[in-house]
C-alpha cells in the first residue's frame, strides 16, 4: 500500500448510527455498553505511530469494534460494516463486497478466539490486495479454525 495515502476517518456518531442501523434492521439489543471503547478504537487508528498503514487501521478497526464490545449487542456485525465503510472512504470501493462476503465467518472466528489479530491482518491484506486468498493463508486459517484457536499473542 501507498505509504502517502490520505486516510479518511468518520466520527463515532456515524459508527453509532450504523450500529443502530444494523440493530434495527437485523435484530438485537440496541444500546452502547461502553463508549470508551469506542472512542478508543476510533482514535488509535488515527495514530500513524500506532498503525502506520491503511490496512493495520482497518485490522485494528475491525478487531477493536468486535472484541471489545462497545455495544450490547451486533459488535460482529458492526465490525464488518464499519470496516466495509471505511474501505468504500478511502477508495478501496473494488474490494467491499469481497471484504463483507469473507467477514462474516471470519468476524465469528475473532470473536471465538479462533483467529488473533496478526491472522486478521493478514487476511485483511489479502482481501484488500488480492481477490483470493493465497494457499499459504488458506492453510493458516484452517489451522487455526480447526484446532480451536491459533496461538495468540
Amino acid at each position: 500500500m501507498a505509504d502517502d495515502l490520505e486516510i479518511f476517518y468518520f466520527d463515532i456518531q456515524h459508527a453509532i448510527d450504523v450500529h443502530d442501523w444494523i440493530i434495527e434492521n437485523s435484530g438485537g439489543r440496541p444500546g452502547i455498553l461502553e463508549i470508551g471503547y469506542l472512542e478508543s478504537a476510533l482514535d488509535h487508528i488515527q495514530n500513524d505511530v500506532y498503525y502506520p498503514t491503511f490496512e493495520e487501521k482497518l485490522t485494528h478497526l475491525v478487531f477493536a469494534i468486535n472484541k471489545f464490545h462497545a455495544f450490547n449487542d451486533g459488535n460482529k456485525r458492526s465490525s464488518i460494516a464499519l470496516g466495509a465503510y471505511f474501505l468504500e472512504l478511502n477508495g478501496f470501493d473494488f474490494c467491499v463486497k469481497q471484504f463483507v462476503l469473507e467477514m462474516e465467518n471470519v468476524a465469528v472466528w475473532l470473536a471465538k478466539n479462533q483467529i488473533g489479530k496478526e491472522l486478521l491482518g493478514e487476511i485483511v491484506l489479502s482481501l484488500i490486495e488480492n481477490d483470493e486468498y493465497p494457499e499459504e493463508l488458506k492453510l493458516k486459517i484452517f489451522e487455526a479454525v480447526s484446532d480451536g484457536g491459533d496461538q495468540l499473542p
